[in-house]
């Protein structure tokens, strides 16, 4: 049964102040007791397909003008038939359309072959990262053991991001497919196939962009010279107005570290000049997902923690498609999403939020998400914190140098870079946070002013705290003093923030950073938050008359474009 928990503390509008400086710990780990639980905002909600005009409280600056646009699960179940993780529910797709100060809100379930298959047989039909499609009951003992060795159908359920491929708009996961969709309509305009134009098994939800519109992913491939990780360029423009991905290649293919597991990866590191690969202990056991059905289980029953495995960094040029001849190696660690990379003076500064344990996964299924009291505090307690930290890569590293000679030369980073007796080069890394940080619960879905700082030397990221399963704070980081500032309201719960840069703005933070706001309080309203990105103060918000689920990225189409 779902429950609402009265939230422990006393109403506060906005927590909007500079904390105290520290030293951070070492431990990265706070507990905490009486979390709210936060089961509505894993429950299936009903689509709004008509745009509804929101109330305005404060100001939305007029110069917003364009459609923030999220991605995130919106159904949860099919007939009885319940999916076992977050990753695994139906795709909503949100539209907050501003314009002139105004804004209204629309969303709809993403027409996907899965969604139609398993509304209209009223079960879950097609398998997902945590939920195995269970075989047909109408069919008798022999067709359903037969029905375990056919071939897993891939999932179409694009439920995690937009991305931008020539011009168009796209929502994607990490499997094969993605849809295209019109920002305005929320409908989706096509499937399209990664495979059809290059040799790839999928790509990230997370492409990279040059300014002129040249993107970049990657991809793993399984063929005749074994499983390969691949470095994936889209070109910015179509060739004729029927192309999709036409033009599209690889440029970089190599193999893992051990060729039976393949590391899992959600995004990827990109400077101007190369693109930047971690390696890390999260493994897929390729045997066990291709047998999965045949056992009866599903894809995440393959993904395991390996902390016997080193990390292992990867740089290929952009201009050539080679990789570097330098790897480099750093402890176990577990990263989602990297915040910016750079070259300075013969390096790599390579930042990324990370933890020291694999177990994030496993955390978010739905029945801990769901769960309330003691039992949920226990799930949160015992998870790995995710921090901002900053690795240092030298670009130039040969026989002439010293066994344990430190290779970091850089005066504004204390990350080192060390060549061991064995010839490698094991990186530490350095904190970007202070102790703040950890009481915030640590950093996720960090965010940068991409349009002008992407592969540059920066100062400011934007992110949301996670003193919760889900984030319940907003956060702007400051990397040169390590100092930030909190936006924070209890019972509401933040989504990724994404910055808009105002027009002719001069300074780096000059803009707003726009959020989504959900809240498992029935009595409350889902409302669309607009921050002063220099003040992290709040000038309004859009408050939404409907129930919205807590979901993944998004980002801000501008109608300008």
């Amino acid at each position: 049964m779902l429950c609402l928990a009265t939230t422990m503390f006393k109403q506060v509008k906005v927590i909007n102040k500079v904390l105290p400086r520290s030293r951070p710990e070492a431990a990265h780990f706070t507990t905490v007791q009486g979390l709210e639980c936060i089961a509505p905002l894993v429950k299936t909600v009903e689509e709004t397909p008509q745009p509804v005009t929101v109330g305005i409280t404060g100001e939305i600056p007029s110069w917003i003008n364009g459609s923030f646009l999220r991605n995130g699960p919106g159904k949860f179940e099919f007939g009885n038939q319940m999916y076992n993780h977050w990753f695994d529910g139906m795709a909503l797709l949100h539209q907050f359309k501003i314009e002139n100060g105004t804004v209204t809100y629309k969303s709809k379930f993403l027409q996907s072959d899965s969604f139609k298959s398993n509304s209209e047989h009223d079960r879950i039909m097609v398998s997902e990262f945590g939920t195995l499609a269970l075989p047909d009951p109408c069919k008798n003992l022999f067709q359903r053991f037969v029905s375990r060795f056919e071939m897993q159908k891939p999932t179409d359920n694009c439920n995690v991001h937009y991305v931008k491929y020539m011009g168009d708009y796209y929502v994607s996961t990490e499997m094969n497919f993605m849809h295209k969709v019109d920002p305005e309509t929320l409908e989706s305009m096509g499937k399209v196939d990664w495979s059809k134009f290059v040799a790839v098994n999928g790509a990230t939800a997370h492409p990279h962009y040059d300014p002129n519109g040249t993107a970049y992913n990657m991809g793993n491939s399984y063929g005749r010279q074994g499983t390969r990780y691949n470095i994936i360029r889209v070109p910015p423009q179509k060739t004729n107005d029927s192309d999709t991905l036409q033009g599209a290649q690889i440029i970089c293919s190599f193999p893992p570290e051990d060729s039976a597991k393949l590391s899992y990866y959600h995004s990827f590191g990109m400077t101007e000049n190369y693109v930047v690969f971690i390696e890390q202990p999260i493994k897929l056991n390729l045997l066990k997902i291709v047998t999965a059905k045949m056992r009866g289980k599903c894809i995440s029953d393959g993904i395991t923690w390996e902390t016997d495995c080193e990390t292992v960094i990867h740089v290929a040029s952009k201009q050539t498609g080679q990789l570097i001849p330098v790897k480099y190696y750093a402890k176990p660690l577990a990263v989602f999403h990297q915040i910016n990379a750079f070259e300075d003076q013969g390096c790599i500064v390579l930042d990324l939020c990370f933890s020291d344990g694999g177990d994030a996964m496993a955390n978010y299924q739905i029945q801990n998400l769901r769960k309330s009291g003691e039992a949920l505090d226990k799930v949160y307690n015992t998870a790995a914190r995710t921090f901002p930290r900053r690795f240092v890569l030298p670009l130039t590293v040969d026989s002439s140098m010293a066994t344990g000679q430190k290779l970091n030369t850089l005066p504004y980073s204390s990350a080192t870079a060390v060549k061991r007796d064995d010839g490698k080069v094991f990186l530490s890394h350095e904190d970007l946070h202070l102790d703040d940080l950890v009481e915030a619960g640590g950093l996720e879905f960090p965010q940068i002013n991409y349009a002008n700082y992407n592969t540059k030397k920066y100062r400011y990221f934007y992110g949301c705290g996670f003193r919760h399963l889900v984030g319940d704070s907003l956060l702007k980081m400051d990397i040169e003093t390590k100092e930030m500032k909190m936006w924070k309201e209890p019972g509401f719960y933040p989504s990724e923030p994404v910055f808009v840069p105002a027009p002719n703005a001069r300074e780096e933070d000059e803009g707003v950073i726009l959020s989504a706001v959900v809240t498992p309080q029935q009595e409350k309203n889902t409302f669309l938050l607009v921050l002063d990105a220099k003040s992290f103060t709040e000038l309004g918000r859009a408050e939404v008359p409907v129930k919205m689920p807590y979901g993944f990225h998004g980002v801000f189409a501008s109608s300008k474009q």
